[in-house]
């Protein structure tokens, strides 16, 4: 019997050899590798960036701010939508830009769920009801790893692009948290 539990203790001692020597770790290890994004952070340095890339502004008149669309159906937002053009207002108007609360017209295209959308067919009627010399527009889009997101500055007379930004975000936990649940 001794013998037997002799046998088991040495396969046992050989298996943790091995798993060692393999680089193996029996401490449990996280899984979880979620890289951390400061959005704030993000987000004031993409309008930054954008700001300093901008020609043809007219000092003091305002802008309008439209929620992010997801790129693949532009009718369509997500809380990350809503939530980058409310940070894209706080950091315009921290820099003392003048911005244009839209929420407190009427004449702005607010869907339930969506956000401020800036149609084509109504974008000549607000520019003159906002006096608004431009409007920042952005999308995103889904990847494996990341959240793609463009933002512009469109000249509200002509639609010409002012400036524009790309950048990207890790698609960690708190992104996903705040995108529509794909299928």
């Amino acid at each position: 019997m001794l013998n037997m539990t002799y046998k088991w203790f040495a396969t046992g001692l050989m298996a943790l050899m091995v798993l060692v020597s393999s680089g193996c770790s029996l401490k449990p290890t996280s899984s979880s590798t979620d890289p951390e994004v400061d959005l704030i952070a993000e987000v004031q340095e993409a309008a930054e960036a954008l700001m300093d890339n901008a020609t043809g502004l007219h000092g003091d008149a305002p802008l309008l701010v439209a929620t992010f669309a997801d790129i693949d159906n532009l009718q369509q937002s997500s809380t990350l939508g809503r939530i980058l053009s409310e940070q894209f207002t706080s950091s315009l108007a921290s820099n003392k830009v003048p911005v244009i609360e839209v929420k407190m017209r009427e004449s702005l295209f607010v869907k339930e769920q969506t956000g401020e959308l800036i149609l084509s067919r109504k974008l000549h009627s607000l520019v003159q009801s906002h006096d608004a010399q431009a409007v920042l527009l952005g999308t995103y889009a889904l990847g494996g790893n990341n959240v793609y997101l463009t933002v512009r500055l469109v000249r509200t007379e002509d639609n010409i692009i002012l400036a524009a930004h790309d950048f990207s975000l890790p698609l960690n936990r708190d992104i996903k948290a705040m995108l529509p649940r794909r299928r």
